[in-house]
C-alpha cells in the first residue's frame, strides 16, 4: 500500500507547471483585443484635439479683433486692420496668414489679411473673418448683423467631409 501511496506523490511532484497553449493563445487574444481598441481610439482624440484648439483660435482671433475695435474708437473691421488686430493675438494651430477677410457675409474669403493671396474655400488650414456678418448656427449670415458685427468661420475634421464652425462677437 505505501508503494501506490508514493507513485501517487511522485506523480503529483513530478508534474510540469506552468501555461497550456489554449491560456497563452487566450492572453495574447485579449492583449491583441485592447491594442486594437487603442489604436483606434487615438485618432479621434486626437482629432477632437485639433478641433478644439481650432476652437479655441477662432475665439482668439475674435477677442483680438474686439481688442482692436474697442481700442480704436469702434473702428469698422477691414482687412487692413485685421492684420493689426492678429499681431498681438496668440494662435496655437493656425498662423496669422492663414486667417481670411470677406465682406458682405460672404462664404468665402476674396482678399487675403495677410495680403498674400486670395482664398476661396475654407479648408482646415484657414480660417475666414466675414465683417458685417453674424453666425446663424455655423453658417455666418448677414441678416440682422451691424456694420460693426462679423463672423469667423473655421472647419473642424469629422471622420468624412469637414464641417464648419462659426464664432461671432
Amino acid at each position: 500500500m505505501l508503494s501506490k501511496l508514493q507513485k501517487i506523490r511522485d506523480q503529483k511532484t513530478s508534474e510540469q507547471k506552468g501555461f497550456t497553449i489554449i491560456e497563452v493563445m487566450i492572453v495574447l487574444a485579449i492583449a491583441g483585443l485592447i491594442i486594437l481598441i487603442v489604436f483606434l481610439a487615438v485618432p479621434a482624440l486626437q482629432r477632437n484635439g485639433r478641433n478644439t484648439q481650432r476652437k479655441n483660435d477662432a475665439g482668439q482671433v475674435s477677442a483680438a479683433i474686439s481688442t482692436y475695435i474697442a481700442d480704436n474708437s469702434g473702428t469698422p473691421l477691414s482687412s487692413t486692420t485685421l492684420v493689426t488686430a492678429l499681431n498681438n493675438s496668440k494662435l496655437g494651430y493656425y498662423a496669422a496668414g492663414n486667417v481670411f477677410f470677406a465682406t458682405g457675409g460672404a462664404v468665402v474669403a476674396t482678399a487675403a489679411a495677410a495680403g498674400t493671396g486670395s482664398v476661396t474655400v475654407l479648408t482646415l488650414d484657414n480660417i475666414i473673418v466675414v465683417a458685417g456678418a453674424s453666425c446663424n448656427g455655423n453658417t455666418p449670415t448677414i441678416t440682422g448683423a451691424s456694420a460693426r458685427s462679423y463672423a469667423i468661420e473655421y472647419a473642424n475634421e469629422t471622420a468624412g467631409t469637414p464641417t464648419v464652425g462659426c464664432v461671432s462677437n
